[in-house]
């Protein structure tokens, strides 16, 4: 598998847009990088864009990008609510798949390194690519900002690459700063106030870093001191949480501007539902809040389960619907609509779904199985027949799970919801790997056959493919004969007026139990391997008793409550 990671370099021009498409233009031209988002922001003048690819294109990509970034911004001209001290301010480096953090230092170093050389801008190493630990922290890189950059002939301040004055090239570029970190959310929380002062106050309880300490009043008392003369702090409330608050003139509000630098120890919804409470406890109220950049797709999710479960509500709803809550608690469209496929990662690296059959809609599924065309066959309709059963399992769960008098039982029903969403997304899958495993067979069929070689080489093809072709199958009879688990808790406990439902869940199914069954046999006709054919044989003719055993079973209890 092919080693993926994103950059998000932030430069400093968040005002013309003619500026910024030169910028971004350079990575939408650049082949094997995609671009998956550029966030202007007016009032802090600084548009924060993302990127992904393999590590090498990306730091090419990377590269051209600072380049153009250098000849269309003028530093000694810009102005801007964010702190910057370049052109391209920071550039961090981002792993996403197959590739550790420490993995992606070398590619940080030689991306500064050619920076340095061939553009002539001077920068800093930070994170984890900091080739000195007092420089791992971007405010301290970032210090004095680009008025101060005549620090970079200091000995102290000599930048990691690049020269080490404030020549005439480095007036109009400023300097960068190149890192390696973890994926960091960017999330701004808008308030219904517009004094910066109060959204600082409530930055400062809720970041790490927390307030220096004052001796009497809090905001204007002397500064408490160590024995070493440094200021004491008082911690904020959340780890792996950097704010500041500001005033932004182009929405008329204060806002709380976050970065959450390790969502696994303060997640979204932590910092959120902590701002609201400081928001409180200072007669300030929280309105909603904003994603600067994407956000990974888990983060929204636990967000959801987050706030379902204050509500005492199910977990056990579609994927679709909990991104929605999500979005709506959070409030992240309160200043502008928030589109989910073009602010949650996975969904702009997604399939684009065009040749899948779970994309289609009914008509166009069924239309599709209704014409000439082999696929998809028996397996897929079998996998999406259990799919729509377990549904109905799910559905009953739900709706028990908002029943009036059963408020105490909520979490139990809850449970059994998101067992049914398990089983369901797995037999949604297997609808195109049937039919993707149907179309293995026929390219192996497919090849050619003029040498003996070429004939040996079919033929293992052909038997391995349909070895796959019955793995699917059966992987879907077991998949649909455990989820009859959750039609039986149903019909046993579940709300009564949805007892019929239950019950159809369970002939879906067996249905698809028995379907797939037929599709295991079918291929093991092929294959050469009879001990294989014996074992797999044997398996399936277990799990479909079973299945149908289970069925009877559910529909007796059916039977009793319908009578």
């Amino acid at each position: 598998m092919s080693q993926l990671i994103e950059c998000v370099p932030n430069i400093s021009e968040g005002r013309d847009p003619e500026k910024i498409k030169q910028v971004t233009d350079v990575i939408d031209a650049y082949e094997g990088v995609k671009l998956l988002d550029v966030d202007p922001g007016r009032a802090t003048n600084r548009t924060v864009i993302t990127f992904v690819g393999e590590p090498e294109k990306v730091i090419d990509a990377a590269f051209l990008l600072i380049k153009k970034a250098a000849e269309v911004i003028d530093m000694s001209k810009q102005t801007g609510e964010h702190p910057r001290m370049g052109a391209t301010d920071v550039c961090p480096l981002v792993p996403i798949a197959n590739i550790l953090m420490d993995e992606l230092v070398p590619y940080a170093h030689k991306l500064g390194e050619r920076i340095g050389k061939e553009l002539g801008i001077p920068g800093y190493f930070y994170e984890l690519a900091a080739k000195f630990p007092e420089r791992s922290n971007l405010a301290v890189c970032r210090s004095g900002e680009y008025e101060g950059l005549d620090k970079l002939s200091d000995p102290k301040w000599k930048p990691d690459f690049g020269p080490a004055k404030f020549n005439a090239s480095v007036k109009k570029s400023g300097a960068t700063a190149v890192g390696v970190r973890d994926f960091l959310v960017a999330y701004n929380v808008n308030l219904n106030t517009t004094s910066t002062r109060r959204a600082n106050s409530i930055a400062f309880d809720i970041r790490e870093a927390g307030r220096v300490k004052r001796e009497g009043n809090p905001i204007t008392g002397k500064i408490v001191n160590d024995k070493d003369g440094n200021p004491v702090r008082i911690p904020g409330k959340l780890k792996a949480v950097k704010g500041i608050g500001w005033y932004i003139e182009e929405y008329g509000i204060a806002q709380i501007s976050y970065n959450l630098t390790n969502i696994s120890v303060t997640p979204v919804h932590v910092a959120f539902d902590e701002t609201c409470k400081s928001a409180n406890s200072k007669g300030i109220r929280v309105t909603g809040s904003e994603l600067v950049g994407l956000i990974p797709r888990q983060a929204m999710l636990d967000a959801a389960d987050y706030f379902l479960t204050k509500q005492q509500r199910s977990l056990g709803i579609s994927e679709a619907e909990k991104i929605k809550i999500a979005v709506k608690s959070l409030g992240l469209d309160d200043l502008s609509p928030f589109n989910p496929q073009e602010k949650i990662i996975e969904y702009m690296l997604g399939e684009s779904g065009e040749n899948r059959l779970i994309d289609m809609n009914l008509t166009e599924f069924a239309n599709e199985t209704a014409s000439e065309s082999p696929a998809p066959g028996g397996g897929s309709i079998a996998a999406y027949i259990g799919a729509l059963g377990v549904s109905l399992g799910t559905m009953v769960a739900n709706l028990s799970s908002h029943k009036r008098e059963w408020d105490d039982k909520w979490e139990e029903y809850s449970e059994w919801a998101v067992k049914g969403q398990e089983y369901q997304a797995a037999l949604m899958k297997f609808v195109d790997k049937d039919t993707q495993a149907f179309n293995k067979i026929m390219e192996a069929y497919g090849l050619p056959k003029n040498s003996d070689e070429d004939k040996a080489a079919r033929k293992e093809a052909i038997q391995s493919a349909t070895k796959h072709a019955i793995e699917v199958p059966l992987a879907v009879m077991q998949t649909a004969n455990a989820s009859m688990e959750v039609m039986k808790a149903m019909a046993d406990s579940g709300l009564s007026a949805s007892v019929s439902d239950a019950g159809v869940g369970a002939l879906c199914a067996r249905s698809a139990v028995i379907g797939a069954y037929l599709n295991v046999k079918i291929n093991t006709g092929a294959l050469e391997d009879k001990t294989y054919v014996e074992e797999v044989l044997a398996k399936a003719d277990a799990i479909r008793k079973e299945a149908e055993k289970t069925e009877a079973g559910i529909l007796n209890i059916v039977e009793e409550k319908l009578s």
